[in-house]
């Protein structure tokens, strides 16, 4: 399974073709738009999120809700259109780049001075495209009950004590939450952090904590690297824009510990056959699923664009000036958790037809219960 995405931020619309997803599989929009609602939302939005009303537009791959096994081709159109492919469109030249942005690295690698040839691709805007995969992929996995979820564990400084059980705990605890985090208190902190530094006109960061359970052992593989399941993830996670860090269940913590403390000892019983009590592994050994919750936690870096903004360089005059300032988010760690999920989601998913298969939803079923079976006796 493969996709790629297309569009600018304020281009005309956003775009994807997903290829490779099996055929006899049920999607609805409207459980992708809920993604798509949840990736816009959160304290710390700017502006951008109160012009657009993303809805996605699938526009092949599926008949009569069922996928037909052919590239499905979705699109979101962007309400706040201001590039014209065919002709002159009403962006303001700008050759100031934002520190810690694709604006500089961007020109140089393209010989370019006007920044907006780089930010509109650069802009997180894009990862509405894979929140429409994403959402797409929960649905698959929703047949095999292998459920996806998040939650914020840091804002800035502040660090929640508070660590998820399991999915149904935080799906229970986010359900009402702006914040996306398990614990009331927490989340007024963080809210109060984040209002102050908009007013300080700067940005925030975070920490967040993706879980995946029920995915079956056997996923990923150690016979070569790039098809480590943990690689993978971790892969697709640092593609998303302001990431900047990823661990994987007790992640660096394992640095701080001796053997004897931080391996997961292994069970067995004969109703559910094998099993740990812990799982400092994440879910993943050797670069494979062992059918624990996979555990993965993202730290996600300032938002670039400031209101009060750093020193920079015209790339024209090469004349010392203040960075761009183009609207943005105070904060997006909410919005960002909502694309891990897809990323994870997607991960998860092809591992689910690298091992059990890709043509069919029928196929790719009777595998995985013969597989099932096979792995208790």
């Amino acid at each position: 399974m493969r996709f790629i995405t297309a569009g600018e931020s304020h281009g005309k619309a956003l775009t994807v073709i997903l290829e490779g997803f099996p055929k006899g599989v049920k999607i609805v929009d409207s459980a992708i738009n809920s993604e798509l609602e949840k990736r816009m939302l959160g304290p710390g939005r700017g502006k951008r999120m109160q012009i657009e009303k993303d809805k996605v537009e699938i526009l092949s791959g599926l008949r009569n809700k069922i996928t037909l096994g052919s590239p499905i081709a979705m699109m979101v159109k962007n309400n706040d259109a201001k590039i014209n492919p065919q002709g002159k469109d009403s962006l303001v030249e700008k050759n100031v780049a934002r520190p810690a942005h694709a604006d500089l690295a961007g020109s140089l690698k393209y010989g370019e001075k006007d920044i907006n040839n780089i930010l509109e691709r650069a802009s997180a805007r894009e990862t509405a495209a894979r929140v429409c995969v994403g959402a797409v992929c929960k649905q698959f996995l929703g047949l095999f009950k292998t459920e996806v979820a998040s939650y914020i564990r840091q804002i800035g400084d502040y660090k929640s004590n508070k660590a998820a059980k399991n999915i149904s705990s935080i799906l229970a605890k986010t359900r009402r939450s702006q914040m996306k985090v398990i614990d009331k208190k927490d989340e007024r902190e963080m809210i109060q952090r984040i209002n102050q530094a908009r007013q300080n006109k700067d940005s925030l960061g975070g920490v967040i904590e993706v879980w995946v359970e029920a995915v079956p052992p056997g996923l990923g593989s150690f016979m070569h690297f790039d098809r480590k399941l943990d690689a993978k993830i971790a892969g697709y996670l640092m593609s998303i824009p302001a990431v900047k860090g990823v661990e994987i269940g007790a992640g660096f913590d394992y640095a701080k510990k001796k053997g004897s403390e931080s391996h997961d000892a292994i069970y067995y019983a004969k109703d559910k056959g094998y099993y740990h009590k812990t799982n400092n592994s994440g879910g993943i050994e050797a670069g494979i699923s062992n059918g624990e919750p996979i555990v993965v936690r993202i730290a996600m870096k300032p938002i670039a664009t400031l209101e009060k903004p750093l020193d920079s360089v015209d790339l024209k005059t090469k004349k010392k000036k203040k960075a761009s300032v183009i609207r943005s988010d105070t904060a997006a760690v909410a919005a960002c958790s909502v694309v891990a999920e897809s990323m994870c989601a997607i991960a998860i998913t092809e591992g689910y037809l690298d091992k059990f298969g890709s043509d069919s939803l029928g196929q790719i079923s009777s595998n995985y219960k013969t597989y099932m079976r096979s792995i208790k006796k």
